[in-house]
């Protein structure tokens, strides 16, 4: 059973004061006094106050406004998935307050308690590389506010999620390049965090055991940071290519490392695919313009976002509570061109 979140008239009865003081000193009134303020808000602040929710409630309106959390709005997937979510949320009259995690589980809190404030419809939410702790999903799914994951999401939180096939396009991946003659195939994942990391790696290892590839454990590295850290992803590459027992190939598992590896790859002379074959999840508009053509796994974005809206003012909408939450897997698609050639081609 959902908790509603406290009223001004919850505060007024525990602090023995009327409902227009409580209400005057949360708009920080000067007719209320310093001290007073203070015993208000400290008091709305511990029990989870979080103002116009009563007044929504009485007249049955909507603030039509829905906030969209993501790690970072330049990376082209996002802004693909952004569209997607604006083409729904337009024609349904919402407008959207699009903030940015940076992959900061301390940021994207902050964040998640300043669009709640704002009396906000719902929420979609792509996960933060760092967040571990789900608590604060649980804590706005007990206020009642609709929460959506998409691509990056909280499996133990009761919601409705939009994701890519994300095992498949692992799987797939590694059959492509194993067809093309690259048998020793190492990995580059996301944070170790993250959901797409742990069900791509998945789907490769698979495909590895099917085949009977080599598999080495140091060939499947992390990278904490996405790919935002310059030094890390570079050391990462660094290694791989150092190995006694090199790999014959590079599977990127993100957006960003796809393409700051394919740059590493080329600023250290590796002849690609004839040196190191690679291929990588990406969405990058412009991947068969590189120098050589990249190999992706396309994830569709942007119909991810259109459905991950839709199920989101549904809810939003709905005059009874949702009974059954679904979890939405929508097909990648494969585009081989002559980063992972073969090699003898």
């Amino acid at each position: 059973m959902k908790m509603d979140a406290i009223t001004i008239k919850d505060i007024a009865k525990a602090l023995g004061l009327s409902a227009s003081t409580v209400s005057r000193a949360l708009r920080d009134s000067h007719e209320i006094g310093a001290d007073t303020k203070k015993k208000i808000r400290e008091y709305a602040q511990t029990y989870n106050y979080r103002p116009n929710q009563a007044a929504l409630s009485l007249r049955k309106g909507k603030s039509k406004s829905i906030g969209i959390v993501i790690s970072n709005i330049a990376n082209n997937y996002f802004s693909q998935v952004i569209d997607g979510v604006e083409s729904v949320a337009n024609k349904k009259g919402y407008n959207l307050i699009i903030t940015q995690s940076k992959d900061s589980a301390e940021r994207e809190k902050m964040i998640l308690h300043d669009l709640s404030a704002r009396s906000i419809d719902g929420l979609i939410v792509s996960l933060a590389a760092e967040t571990t702790d789900y608590s604060v999903f649980e804590e706005l799914n007990n206020m009642g506010v609709a929460i959506v994951f998409i691509d990056r999401i909280a499996d133990t939180i009761e919601t409705h999620k939009v994701v890519a096939d994300n095992f498949a396009g692992g799987y797939e991946a590694v059959q492509h390049l194993a067809g093309n003659g690259f048998k020793k195939i190492a990995l580059i994942a996301n944070n170790k965090n993250l959901s797409i990391s742990r069900e791509r790696i998945q789907g490769c290892v698979k495909a590895f055991q099917e085949l009977g590839l080599e598999q080495h454990k140091d060939w499947i590295r992390f990278c904490a940071a996405g790919g935002a850290d310059q030094d890390e992803i570079e050391n990462v590459v660094t290694t791989l290519l150092s190995m006694k027992n090199r790999p014959d190939a590079i599977l990127t598992l993100s957006d960003t490392l796809s393409l700051k590896t394919l740059r590493i790859l080329k600023s250290k002379k590796i002849a690609i695919p004839r040196q190191m074959g690679l291929m990588g999840f990406s969405n990058f508009n412009n991947a068969d313009l590189l120098n050589p053509a990249l190999s992706v796994i396309y994830q569709p974005t942007f119909e991810m976002g259109a459905l991950a809206a839709k199920l989101l003012v549904s809810e939003i909408e709905s005059k009874r509570p949702i009974a059954k939450f679904e979890k939405h897997i929508l097909k990648t698609r494969i585009f081989t061109r002559k980063s992972s050639a073969a090699a003898k081609a």
